[in-house]
Parts: structure tokens; sequence; C-alpha cells
């Protein structure tokens, strides 16, 4: 047995699992990723020999969720000899970190490795509380910091994390010290008792909330109802998608704390300051946007860049000059990503900076990092090496609209349109399409879609909640029962017309201003059938309100081309997983006509089955593809002798 105590690393990773989550359940300590931990331990190399670990964090981890395999298990000797070095540059350091795990398959450990394994004791917690970077976000000496937080508590200068941290730390004293305090950045406790450095950590935090007379960080207050033109929302993500380069999501927070700052008459003196800790910058850029003028903001980031660049010891690529906050004193608080996932983050840390600001404000004045240290973040080689392994999906950053989403090809395009990266709302009127796929992508409609307050309501849930409206996909609509011309019913004609066709032209009416501001052009795809071009005896109701949807559509295509919007068809047949066709249905029509139920599902020219997979597969195509492609109809029926 080694110094460290442990021989079982399964065991310490049980402990520092544990420890891990409980840091990470609280989001004013670690917000979506951020912080990291470790603990010391004593593996068992391929020999057979035991070796000194400490067991790190690895990069990309979130705290709150992380399990075992989240940790890289790196020999202490060897991050021992690294700290000798004088200087050891950051692409050096990871592929050093990488040579130093005793498992090649582990993750890439923190970037802040090095300095876990020269603190003492066996358990190391590093969070950016909230209320340790208020404290520190100003300018005051290390003894007032100190004072506030008492003993055993050593307070340090801003340092880049990485390298330089951990050879400050490796020549600092720390006999006597159970916690490093860095100032702009956040904490580190330490000690052997895993249960023991996290009472320590949330007490220190605790003492700087009570400094700062803050009982509650990030809550964003009740939820209130979105105010603003929702054109307006969809015009200035359109100028932010175009001053990016590629399309991205903006969202208007429902926060009312959020839309209260955001309307305060000195916001950009307040967040003109820069970020809470040097590396929000990735998420929110150094400063939001504060009005509307996106044009005027991107030849400010590009100055920012040009005056910086000498800083930089590799070659720079140029991030996108687009905000990703916004505070508008009629539309309030909005942020704008690439995901929805990237729009959650750089909301939650916004949220988070306007409290630690109030904080240090109170506090005698809140100061962040100067913009040349910010911008070392922000460029930092290792942000710049991710620059390189990105891709985008074909929809990233785009938004949908799908009708009849809860089932059959209306599902089997949402769920591809998802896949290729967009935001999805679908509008159905079976209540399943609420929580039709568990994504955050994904906002499900319950409405009919010849209401025309339920296509309202979508399109301005899309807006708000999205920033536009890029794709529509109409896929809704009903097969009346069979019924010859003489004996057809008035309710039956028109509900079948009210289905197929007026929601068709209510819903374009109501998204082709959202359609024309689309960073990539608006498209819309109709649903189509076959029986457009070949129909059948005993469905003139389906029949004919099908053909005056498509003819919309053609309408739709010359009418909008001018706007850059494009409106295709795709014409199915014989789809026969969709609601419409139950296992009796399919088994009477089969025998009608003197064949099986697979020859029933395979009568087509090519004897292959066409599925709603098949139809949505088409319909994204047009979506994805096709640039120069308006007005096309396209069959997805295996080959139908009538229509060829």
């Amino acid at each position: 047995m080694t110094e460290t105590g442990v021989t079982d690393v399964d065991e310490a990773l049980a402990e520092i699992v544990r420890i891990s989550r409980a840091l990470g359940a609280d989001p004013s300590f670690v917000l979506h990723g951020g912080g990291n931990t470790s603990i010391k331990a004593t593996g068992v190399d391929v020999t057979g020999a035991l070796v000194d670990l400490v067991l790190v964090k690895g990069s990309g981890w979130n705290l709150a969720t992380i399990e075992a395999p989240g940790f890289a298990p790196l020999r202490r000797n060897r991050l021992a000899e690294l700290l000798k070095l004088e200087e050891l540059d950051d692409a050096t350091m990871v592929n050093e970190l990488r040579q130093a795990s005793l498992d090649a398959s582990a993750p890439t450990a923190s970037i802040e490795a090095l300095l876990h394994a020269c603190l003492p004791g066996r358990v190391v917690l590093h969070s950016h509380a909230d209320a340790i970077v208020a404290l520190t976000n100003r300018a005051v000496d290390a003894d007032r910091i100190g004072d506030a937080l008492g003993e055993r508590v050593l307070v340090l200068p801003y340092v880049m994390p990485g390298f330089p941290l951990a050879r400050l730390i490796a020549n600092t004293d720390v006999d006597g010290v159970d916690a490093v305090v860095l100032s702009n950045h956040g904490l580190f406790t330490f000690g052997d008792d895993p249960d023991a450095v996290l009472q320590r950590h949330r007490e220190l935090v605790a003492r700087a909330s009570e400094a700062a007379a803050t009982i509650s960080w990030g809550d964003g207050g009740e939820a209130i109802e979105r105010r603003g033109a929702a054109l307006e929302i969809a015009q200035l993500r359109r100028d932010i998608s175009d001053s990016a380069g590629f399309p991205l999501l903006v969202r208007q927070s429902t926060s009312s704390k959020a839309d209260a700052f955001a309307r305060r008459a000195d916001v950009a003196e307040l967040t003109g300051r820069g970020t809470a800790t040097p590396e929000h910058v990735l998420y929110t850029k150094r400063v939001p946007l504060v009005g509307r003028d996106v044009a005027a903001y991107a030849d400010s980031y590009r100055a920012y860049v040009e005056r910086n660049l000498p800083r930089a010891t590799t070659e720079v690529t140029p991030l996108d000059p687009a905000p990703r906050v916004i505070h508008d004193a009629d539309l309030g608080f909005l942020v704008a990503g690439e995901t929805v996932k990237a729009m959650r983050v750089t909301h939650d840390v916004a949220l988070h900076t306007m409290d630690v600001i109030d904080a240090a404000d109170r506090l005698g004045g809140y100061r962040s990092l100067d913009e040349a240290q910010t911008f070392d973040i922000e460029y930092w080689s290792l942000e710049q090496a991710k620059l390189a392994g990105r891709t985008r999906k074909a929809l990233t950053g785009e938004v949908a609209l799908v009708t009849g989403a809860a089932s059959g090809i209306g599902r089997a395009v949402a769920e591809r349109l998802l896949a290729a990266g967009a935001a999805v709302v679908g509008i159905d009127l079976n209540p399943a399409v609420a929580e039709a796929f568990a994504d955050d992508s994904w906002r499900g409609v319950t409405g009919d879609v010849s209401d025309g307050a339920v296509l309202a309501g979508a399109v301005d849930l899309a807006v708000r909640d999205f920033g536009g409206v890029d794709v529509v996909v109409i896929a809704a609509g009903i097969f009346p029962p069979s019924q010859p011309i003489a004996d057809l019913d008035d309710d039956v004609w028109d509900r079948a017309f009210r289905v197929n066709v007026t929601a068709a032209a209510r819903l374009l009416r109501e998204t082709q201003p959202y359609l024309a501001l689309s960073p990539r052009g608006g498209r819309v795809v109709l649903v189509s059938t076959k029986n457009v071009a070949a129909p059948g005896p005993g469905v003139a109701a389906y029949s004919a309100s099908k053909a005056a949807a498509a003819q919309l559509a053609r309408v739709a295509a010359l009418e909008w081309a001018e706007h850059g919007v494009r409106v295709n068809q795709v014409e199915p047949d014989a789809v026969f997983d969709t609601a419409i066709w139950t296992p009796e249905l399919l088994e009477a029509r089969a025998a009608h006509y003197g064949i099986s139920v697979e020859e029933y599902r395979t009568r087509n020219l090519l004897r292959v089955e066409v599925t709603s997979a098949s139809v949505a597969e088409a319909v994204v195509a047009f979506c994805e593809s096709f640039p120069a492609t308006t007005g096309a109809h396209l069959s997805v029926d295996g080959g139908n002798d009538r229509v060829i």
C-alpha cells in the first residue's frame, strides 16, 4: 500500500463519483460541464506493479451526471516530472496527459490535471461558484477576500488555467491550507476525506454568499409572457445569422429576472465590463449586444480580435462575430446559438452572470478581466484546435414546422429533421404529439390544423423559442371513407377540404413572412399523393381536396420564388405504416385483389414496400438540398404505371 492509503481504484472511483455529483448538483457551483474533481489512488499496471494514480475528471463530462468512465487514471510520477519543466505549451501538455494515462481509452483529462496532482490531500474539488466569483471580481486585494472567507484559505490573482496555474501552485507553500481561491475563476478545496472536502467547499461558498448578501444565485424568477412582435425576433435572427455566416437559433427568454435586467437603462454599462469568469466567453462572447444593431456589434468584435491578435501564440482562426446574448428594451432578453443546447447553456451562464454583477457591485464594484486576458481564453490554442474537428449537421441552426407530426409520415419527417440538426415544432390533433420526442429541440402543439388560432400559436412558439421558421412540411391530412360522387356527404366533403386545403392555405399565409427571412431561404414541402395524377373511383373528396392543395403549392412556388422560398411536393402512395391502415383494412384490401397482405404491400413496379421513413427521406432531401429546385413533384410510390 502506498502513501495514498487506497489500493482499490474501483472504491476510489465510487467515492469521487458520489462527491462529484453532489458538487455538480448545485448550478450555483458549476454550470454545464464546468468544474473538475479528482481522487488519488493506487492502481495496478499490466505487469502487476502498483502505480500511484490521480483519477481526474475527463474533459466534457458533467459533474452532475458523471460516472466512473468519466475519470482519467493518470500516473502521478509522470505528472510530477512535467511540473519540473519551466515551460510547457498547451498542445504538448495535452499530449503528455494522454500518455500519462493508464488507460488509452479513458477520456482526455481536465486541463487542470497537473494542478490536481500537485495539491495535497487525496481529494480535490474545483468549482466556479457564483459567490466566490462575485467576491473576487472586484478591485480589491487578496487580504480583503481572505478576511471574508476565514483561515486556511490561499487567495491568488488570476493566472491562465493549465500549466501556468499548476506551476504557480506547485511553487507555492500550501502548508496549513485546505483551500485555494483563484480570483476571477473559482475555488479549490482539498483533503483526505471526500465528505469533509465537500463540506469545506460548501462552507466557503456560503461565507462568500453571506459577504455578497446573496442567498440565491441563477434563479430566473417567475415565467413571463413574452412581449414584442414575433416578426421582429425573426428579423433580428436573420441579421445575427447573416453576421455569423450560417443559421443560428434565437430564443426569447421567459425569465422575469432576465427580462427586467435587459430593460434596465444601464444594461450596456453593467454588461460591458466582461464575463464573470474567462471561460464564459466561450458561451456568451465578452459582451452582449444591447439593442439590435448587429452590424455595429460585428464590426466591434472584429476590431477586438484585430487588436489582440498579436497575443496569439499560434495561428488563429477568427470566430464568427455574431452576438450570443442580446438585451433589448422591447424584446427583453434573448440568446443565440447553433443548437437548443447551446442556447440553454448561454442563457444559464448569462443569468448567473447577472447575479454576479449585481453582487459584486454591492460589494464595491464589479470588475472582470481585461479584454486581453479574455481574448487569451477565447482564442486559446486548445479551443482553436476544437474548431478543426467541428462539423455542422445539414439543418443545424434551422427551424422546421411539421403538421400531422404525431404519427405516420409526419412523425417520420419530424424525426429525420431532428436528426439533421433542426429544431422542430409539430402540430397534431393527437395529444401524444406533445411528448412525441424526448428532445429539447422538439415542441409539440396539440390542436386541429384547420383551426387558424392553433396554427398562429404554433408559429409564434417556433419564433419565440427558436427564432423563426425555415421549413414547413404539410403532412396532416384526412382520407374520408369511400363514397361515390352520387352519394357524397356534404360534411365529409367540407371536412376534407377544410383539413387538406384550407389548413394548408392558412399555414402558408401564416409562415410566409418568416420563410422570407430564413437565412438559407425558406422551404415548403407538401406531402401530396399519387391521387393527384391518378385518382381512383370512390375517393372524390380526398382526390379533389389533395389536387387543390397541389395547385395551392404550385401557386406558392410561383409567388414566393422572388423571396428565395422553394416550394416542392412529394407524392407517396400505398404507405401502410400509418394510422389509416389497420391490419383488418390491409387484409380486406388484399382479399379484394385476391393476393396476400405481403403482396398487397409491395404492389408496385419495384416490388418494394413504401414506408413513412421512405417518404420522410424524400421530404428532408428537399429541405437539405436542391437549392435550385422549386415547383417540383417527386413520386415515392415504388413506381406506379398509372402515374408513369
